[in-house]
This record gives C-alpha cells, sequence and structure tokens, in this order.
C-alpha cells in the first residue's frame, strides 16, 4: 500500500479524512444547490458510503479527494483530489481532478488553490502524464474553473455519462484535459 500524500496551500490543509468530517460532508452533500449539477442529493448514509469509497482509494493508490481543511479555523470545507476515472469511456484509463466546497467556502478562490496543488501533486509526486475532469455543459462554474487550472476543454472527447439514462438532463459531460507539459510549460 503507498503511503499516503498530505497537501498545504497557504489556506488550506488537504488531508486525509477523519470521521468527524462525515457530518459537514453530508450536510454538503444534501444540499440542493451544492448538487444541481449531479442527479441528486445524497442522504447521510450515501454520503457516508462515498467517504468509504474515498477512503479506498488511499488504501490503494495513496492518494484520492483529499480532504480540505482550512488552516485558519480548522472546519472541513469540501474535498479536492485526483481519483482514476472508474467507468468505461474512450478517454480511459485516465485519472480525473474534482472538487466539491460548502457553499459558505465558494467564491473565496479556495478551489483553484486546492485544485492546483492537486495538480502539482499528480504530476512531479505521482508522475501523471494527463490529468481530466468533466461536468455538464451547464456547470459554467467548474468550467471556469477547470480552464483557471489550465485544463483545455477537447469537443472530441466529449461523452454521455454511462451512469446516467439516455435522455436524463445531466447525461452530457465535457471533457477537459491537461498534460504535463501543458502544466509544466503554463507554470
Amino acid at each position: 500500500m503507498p503511503a499516503s500524500i498530505e497537501l498545504h496551500t497557504p489556506r488550506l490543509l488537504l488531508r486525509r479524512w477523519r470521521a468527524d468530517d462525515r457530518a459537514a460532508f453530508a450536510a454538503m452533500n444534501g444540499d440542493p444547490e451544492v448538487m444541481r449539477h449531479f442527479p441528486a442529493c445524497l442522504s447521510p448514509e450515501q454520503s457516508d458510503r462515498v467517504a468509504e469509497r474515498i477512503e479506498a482509494d488511499f488504501a490503494e493508490h495513496g492518494f484520492g479527494f483529499w480532504a480540505l481543511e482550512r488552516k485558519d479555523s480548522g472546519a472541513f470545507i469540501g474535498f479536492t483530489g485526483l481519483r482514476p476515472v472508474t467507468f468505461a469511456a474512450p478517454f480511459c484509463p485516465a485519472v480525473e481532478i474534482a472538487w466539491r466546497l460548502a457553499r459558505s467556502h465558494w467564491r473565496q478562490g479556495l478551489a483553484s488553490e486546492a485544485a492546483r496543488a492537486a495538480l502539482a501533486c499528480g504530476f512531479t509526486r505521482l508522475g501523471l502524464a494527463q490529468v481530466v475532469s468533466f461536468t455538464t455543459p451547464e456547470n459554467l462554474a467548474s468550467q471556469r474553473l477547470m480552464q483557471a487550472i489550465g485544463m483545455r476543454h477537447d469537443p472530441a472527447g466529449d461523452f454521455d455519462h454511462p451512469a446516467l439514462a439516455e435522455g436524463h438532463r445531466l447525461r452530457r459531460h465535457m471533457l477537459y484535459r491537461l498534460s504535463r507539459a501543458d502544466w509544466e510549460a503554463g507554470r
């Protein structure tokens, strides 16, 4: 089992999850505004299952979706991190970068700060050649964040998410990519 990685930014600690993160995680996953680009809000039990999957990623890979902790308050505010894509798609195998923050921490630059740290870790410490991210066409905030961290939309890679039924309003996804070479050039 690889050793787990912990990351620091000026305002954030990206760390392994603790049991006391789960209540705040469940509250965030139950917020309709936070979850508007997902099929549904999660119950506390569903949220706990997601936390367990995240822990399993750390156990298997040594990385995953890190819990975000504000250094100034010690508060859990969400997650950001890297995870192997677990569904079949033409761009796989791939490692994705993703994030989710509690609404009270939006529009403060925290997601991009954490995402930049996760990308740096992926390219330098983990040796990834490329990182992908994807979202629905309506999720303009995530698309702006992807662009802000140097990712580029790959229209040829756009896809229908296989976990969502034909005709589901969120099925279509846009694919963004960032190669290590492009990341190094943009630093």
